[in-house]
């Protein structure tokens, strides 16, 4: 069956090569055969690729080379293939063979051997097709492959052209697949689910393919029957019912066990045979972030684990990636087991001293991912204290919706130095519910931000949420997207400004899944129309674009100046519905009084507003701060500003509209 080919230079694979599709993402899989599961982030430095052609293939791929012929070439007595057309000759037999045997090992290394890094996006596409018209365990296999190759062999931009190649061909599959709409459905939401291709995937490629398409189908179907359904990741990963199919917990808990059973026994050579067993190379930071924290909470043991990490290091069956990994997740973990082991930081300490000096782990292992000093130092008590009430706090706040009784509670607690402990916790759960909730949170970090919040601890909140982004990933399919989400949000709502995003990237490591979170909130704010897409993106009652919005205020305060009722003015703007953007309502409101003659209408809006409650003080510093910004560009129309502003800041400051602070701003 021949696939479509689109040779137009604006083609969606064309659009995908040349970066529109692009997403960063970490991730790896598993490197032997049988035991799958769900995708778990991976630090890796992405491959620069060359941008090769893409063609189409022939679905039936005739004359394919024989396996002696492609062993000649592998052991390079053939030059590695120049086209596609040779590429395709050598590659088929490969995936047979896999597809016979089961054996991704042998996989891995024969498609490494090929080399043609720019047609990894062909075999993508051609093992998928291939296994689309086989039976599940095919299926199954291939999703397995894909997991395995992935950062090692395949790259994000390589994986996402193949996947959309694949749409692109959905009509044709269709002729002899029947239900190739279906099977290519469960195909994205698995790689969605494994965490190779990014949820963002979704909606680029819609952007991409033409409305009446199978291809659309096929991303409907993946998005509203797998990825929207109630356990969603449980129910993709085994839809083709693969036996050896381990879920995350299943996998945690078998190591739990392993490392048990090995402290009890001290059987070095039976743990490592059991680790080997789960067939899972891609997790075994796993096995060293848990080796860590059982050391830490059974002192005796310590000798033990050190002894199994370094013989595992040193024989190769962890590697020293995954060792490092590991340790930065024990890092980032040391502050919630410090409530029930005080001194866990200083024995974590112990540990990777040990491990450096022992030579197997790098002398260059970077620990900014471990939690601030400030919370090492905290009365693990009263930390614990704080992570109990505010859980309560905000999942009161979810329930009523009441911004002002939050932060009354949140002042009630009297712990200012925990605040971004408290920002980490409230995305964090709101990324585990609802759009109405994720909106909640965005609108509340808004009024944080002006009321209790400092910018800084705004952005050591994010920190802190981007350094755990892989655990939490665990849990939360797409935390990625939706942190970045969050974090473009917050710039959008001027709770940040694009520069922070620099200084909160400098804090992570590099290639890691955080710093990778902030290059998709950088470019998610750099698209176009980037404000009023990221205000609604989930759908929030709030969210309005900003133009939008500015356009409102303008509006009621035009027909409130023209002979409207105080009342009526302020219940519009309580109609609005954003409070962290009333500083907007009280700077168009001083430029309105200095332009018109009645500004003692305007000033008494002002008035009414701060007296109700309705413009809280720091909003109303912030819409004078504005408004003294822009005084140079306003004087150019109205010659006498100055002295008017001045004049409006005296009855301000007289009135109690003004925080003291105000005076001291530049």
């Amino acid at each position: 069956m021949e696939m479509a080919a689109e040779d137009g230079a604006r083609s969606p694979t064309r659009m995908l090569a040349e970066g529109h599709l692009r997403i960063a993402t970490g991730g790896r899989a598993p490197a032997d055969g049988g035991i799958a599961v769900r995708h778990i982030p991976h630090h890796h430095t992405t491959k620069k690729e060359d941008g090769g052609k893409i063609e189409q293939e022939n679905h039936g791929d005739a004359n394919p080379l024989p396996s002696q012929e492609l062993g000649k070439i592998v052991n390079g007595t053939k030059k590695v293939p120049a086209t596609l057309d040779d590429y395709r000759k050598l590659v088929v037999p490969v995936i047979e063979e896999y597809y016979s045997t089961g054996d991704v090992e042998l996989a891995v290394s024969e498609l490494g051997s090929l080399g043609s890094d720019q047609f990894h996006n062909y075999f993508v596409k051609k093992l998928i097709s291939m296994a689309m018209d086989r039976h599940d365990k095919e299926k199954e296999m291939a999703s397995v492959l894909l997991s395995a190759l992935y950062a090692d062999l395949l790259d994000s931009s390589k994986m996402s052209e193949g996947f959309m190649m694949l749409l692109e061909s959905t009509e044709d599959l269709s002729v002899d697949i029947p239900d190739a709409v279906d099977v290519l459905a469960v195909f994205v939401a698995r790689a969605i689910v494994d965490e190779i291709l990014p949820p963002v995937f979704l909606t680029r490629a819609r952007a991409l393919l033409p409305e009446s398409s199978k291809g659309i189908e096929v991303l409907q179907v993946a998005e509203k029957s797998y990825l929207s359904a109630p356990h969603h990741a449980e129910l993709v990963e085994r839809k083709w019912g693969g036996s050896t199919h381990f879920t995350v917990e299943e996998a945690k808990k078998r190591i739990q066990d392993i490392l048990r059973e090995y402290i009890e026994s001290g059987d070095t050579d039976e743990a490592f045979r059991c680790i080997r067993e789960l067939g899972l190379p891609f997790f075994h930071h796993e096995v060293v972030k848990r080796a860590l924290i059982l050391g830490m909470e059974n002192l005796s043991s310590q000798p033990l684990i050190l002894k199994l990490l370094k013989e595992s290091t040193k024989g190769c069956l962890i590697s020293s990636n995954q060792v490092s990994k590991g340790f930065s997740r024990a890092a980032e973990s040391v502050d919630d087991l410090s409530l029930d082991v005080p001194s866990a930081k200083t024995l974590f300490d112990k540990l990777l001293s040990a491990a450096i000096s022992e030579g197997w782990l790098d002398a260059s292992f970077c620990k900014s991912a471990a939690p601030d000093e400030d919370v090492w130092n905290a009365s693990s008590e009263k930390v614990k204290r704080f992570k109990e009430e505010s859980g309560h706090i905000i999942q009161e706040y979810f329930l009523s919706d009441d911004v002002p009784e939050l932060i009354r509670s949140l002042q009630e607690l009297s712990a200012p130095e925990y605040n971004a402990m408290f920002l980490k916790k409230l995305i964090t759960l709101a990324m585990d519910r609802k759009n109405r909730e994720k909106e909640m949170a965005s609108v509340l970090l808004s009024s944080l931000s002006l009321e209790l919040f400092s910018t800084g601890d705004i952005m050591k909140g994010f920190i802190m949420l981007l350094q755990s982004a892989e655990d939490t990933a665990l849990d939360i399919v797409d935390a990625p997207s939706e942190l970045a989400l969050f974090l473009a949000r917050a710039v959008i709502d001027e709770v940040l400004v694009p520069l922070n995003l620099d200084d909160i990237s400098s804090k992570l490591r590099p290639n890691s899944s955080g710093s990778q979170t902030v290059q998709m909130a950088s470019s998610l704010l750099a698209a176009r129309h980037s404000g009023e897409r990221i205000l609604r993106c989930w759908g929030g009652g709030t969210g309005w674009a900003v133009e939008d919005a500015k356009d409102k205020i303008s509006k009621l305060l035009e027909e409130y100046n023209t002979g409207g009722d105080l009342k009526e003015a302020c219940q519009c703007i309580r109609d609005l519905g954003m409070p962290f953007f009333n500083h907007e309502v009280v700077k168009k409101a001083l430029v309105m009084a200095m332009e018109k003659q009645n500004e003692a209408s305007i000033l008494a809006l002002l008035q009414e507003c701060s007296g109700e409650g309705l413009i809280t003080i720091n909003q109303m510093t912030n819409g004078f701060a504005r408004v003294k910004e822009g005084l140079d560009d306003l004087t150019l129309d109205i010659p006498n500003a100055q002295e008017k502003f001045r004049g409006y800041v005296e009855l301000a400051t007289e009135r109690g509209w003004l925080l003291p602070s105000f005076a001291s701003l530049p």
